[in-house]
């Protein structure tokens, strides 16, 4: 690692961690900026839903991929790291940290690492993306879990996207998207550091059913309802609002939508952590003292 290079600090880690008041505290420690890795906090459209940043946190640091695109024009991991990558130069040339912060592994590893330069067909993403609105996302789901199980394993379920790429993928080569992933790094004019937050199972549980609650209270249901047209948008095949369209379809009652959102909910973040686990330079941090010990630990590579 060149020392010489600046610092691209990245706080990661699975749904209701802490990671936005953290980030907040080490941010303004450091005079600096905060790029959000966060693959739905991106979208003006979803604000509840994405526990977006409050109004008072984003006016407390200055923040970048925050509802910045419309759920109509879809950003990929590829088109973030493209645009992400220009951003971290220009914001290095006067602050020696710029903050990463997010829960979406593949938009870390398009920061940190780059994607591979795999091949793509329009007429293929065309047909995949009809099958999709024919079958449903279970389809696709059973699909990929069958056809690229070690894609599936860490992949966000949740995302069609991310589905339907790994299927084009293999159907335009032949082999699965997990086994053409080169793990290569490219080469990046900062130095990457990350942590997370660690936070033991069952409290982390406990968090993400208090954030539901929360976030129920807060008029997740009214938001979702307000989006429910356009339900067909693979950006909102997301949890907390595909849970809430079923319900309003008249599929499932409301009390189960919430409790299937509390379920999806832990389960991503089961997902997450196995994605995050497999970074063998991220640091763990302990909830308690975890500004304090990620600051020292930061200080000493300045």
């Amino acid at each position: 690692m060149d020392e010489a290079l600046p610092i691209l600090l990245v706080l990661c880690g699975p749904t209701a961690s802490g990671k936005t008041s953290l980030a907040i505290e080490v941010a303004q420690h450091f005079n600096t900026a905060i790029i959000s890795a966060d693959s739905r906090q991106i979208y003006r459209e979803m604000n509840i839903g994405v526990a977006r940043p409050t109004p008072e946190e984003l006016a407390a640091v200055p923040h970048h991929f925050i509802a910045n695109h419309s759920i109509h024009h879809p950003l990929s991991a590829g088109q973030y790291e493209l645009a992400a990558i220009p951003l971290i130069q220009t914001l290095h040339q006067n602050h020696r940290v710029v903050l990463l912060v997010g829960g979406s592994g593949l938009f870390i590893q398009a920061i940190t690492e780059g994607l591979d330069d795999l091949p793509g067909d329009p007429q293929v993403k065309k047909e995949l993306q009809a099958a999709l609105e024919t079958n449903g996302l279970e389809w696709l789901q059973e699909e990929v879990q069958k056809k690229d199980p070690a894609y599936f394993a860490m992949a966000d379920a949740n995302n069609p996207r991310r589905l339907m790429r790994a299927l084009e993928v293999l159907t335009l080569t032949g082999a699965t998207y997990s086994s053409l992933r080169s793990g290569k790094a490219k080469q990046r004019p900062f130095r990457a550091v990350l942590f997370a937050p660690d936070w033991e199972r069952s409290l982390l549980y406990e968090r993400i059913d208090a954030r539901v609650d929360a976030m129920m209270l807060e008029g997740l249901e009214e938001e979702a309802r307000a989006l429910w047209p356009h339900h067909h948008l693979s950006a909102l095949q997301t949890v907390g609002y595909r849970e809430l369209f079923d319900y309003f379809d008249g599929h499932i009652s409301r009390e189960l939508a919430i409790e299937k959102i509390r379920q999806h909910s832990r389960n991503y973040a089961k997902r997450q952590l196995t994605w995050f686990r497999k970074i063998a330079a991220l640091g763990w941090v302990a909830p308690e003292g975890a500004v304090n010990r990620i600051l020292q630990k930061t200080e000493e590579l300045l």
